[in-house]
């Protein structure tokens, strides 16, 4: 059984293909069970559900949250997924509205900081219609990867690596402020569960930035999640087998779902090639 719980679109947010794309993909790979899991994106949920049944798919709703966690005095900047929520539920589509709102304003103020290092080195600046251009074929919000792919295309940079060390780390803007406690309320009201993203990330948005130690970061969670998350993402594509390991081991002792994904962006694709365990889908 394929199991795949972590996927982006570009409808919804910053993958490469649309909604009706990544399913017709899903299908030719043979994947039995998935859920769309966009950042703060839910507007799209119900047509998901339609196209998982039109394609034979078992399907259940998903989100990625950003969420702050207070940490040794410092905002600690963590991913959430949470799963099988009433996409229909107003307060998580008003909370998630307005987290938007915020996230197209954010990406006016990057440009801003970008056009000032762009001042400093003599280069020409960044106008409304490159803001435009940016955001044209993203069906979703305008996200740094968008960005950096911008920067490639105009020739500023030669990867996003480089965008990011050169520019979107010094001009980048903090996210929404999302506490666990309310993004563990808005998904628990809307009927769904949540659970902890790539916990050792080596690439994203991870307890890595706090911690590479295992231990250290599964006290982390248990010393301030638990009793606000239902679960954790066990499997990754950029989780090795000690971390898998690690976090089953932990799940089951703390009576945590477990659940893994891909996180597809469709760059490449990698839907449907991490092997999640089987016994994933009888948890939900």
């Amino acid at each position: 059984m394929k199991i795949d719980l972590h996927i982006h679109t570009s409808t919804g947010s910053d993958g490469a293909l649309s909604l009706e794309e990544v399913f017709k993909e899903a299908a030719r790979r043979k994947i039995d069970f998935i859920s769309i899991t966009d950042h703060d994106a839910i507007a799209h949920q119900g047509q998901a559900v339609k196209l998982a049944k039109a394609h034979s798919i078992r399907y259940i709703t998903g989100v990625e949250l950003n969420v702050t966690l207070p940490y040794q005095g410092k905002s600690l900047s963590l991913d959430f997924l949470g799963y099988g929520y009433d996409s229909k539920n107003s307060a998580l589509r008003e909370k998630l509205q307005l987290i938007r709102a915020h996230r197209e304003k954010r990406a006016r103020q990057i440009v801003a900081n970008l056009n000032t290092e762009f001042t400093r080195e003599g280069r020409s600046l960044f106008t409304d219609e490159d803001l435009r251009k940016m955001q044209e074929g993203v069906d979703g919000i305008l996200s740094l990867p968008h960005i950096a792919d911008y920067l490639i295309k105009k020739s500023v940079v030669g990867t996003r690596q480089e965008a990011f060390d050169k520019y979107l780390v010094k001009c980048d803007v903090p996210k929404y402020p999302l506490p666990l406690e309310e993004a563990s309320s808005l998904i628990h009201g809307a009927g769904g569960k949540i659970a902890l993203a790539h916990p050792n990330d080596p690439n994203g948005t991870s307890l890595v930035s706090v911690t590479k130690d295992l231990d250290g970061q599964t006290k982390i969670i248990q010393e301030q999640m638990l009793g606000l998350i239902d679960g954790v993402e066990c499997w990754h594509s950029r989780a090795d087998k000690a971390t898998t390991k690690r976090y089953i081991e932990f799940c089951r002792r703390y009576q945590l779902l477990m659940t893994g994904g891909s996180d597809c962006h469709q760059k490449p694709i990698l839907m449907g090639t991490v092997e999640v365990a089987e016994m994933v889908a009888g948890q939900f």
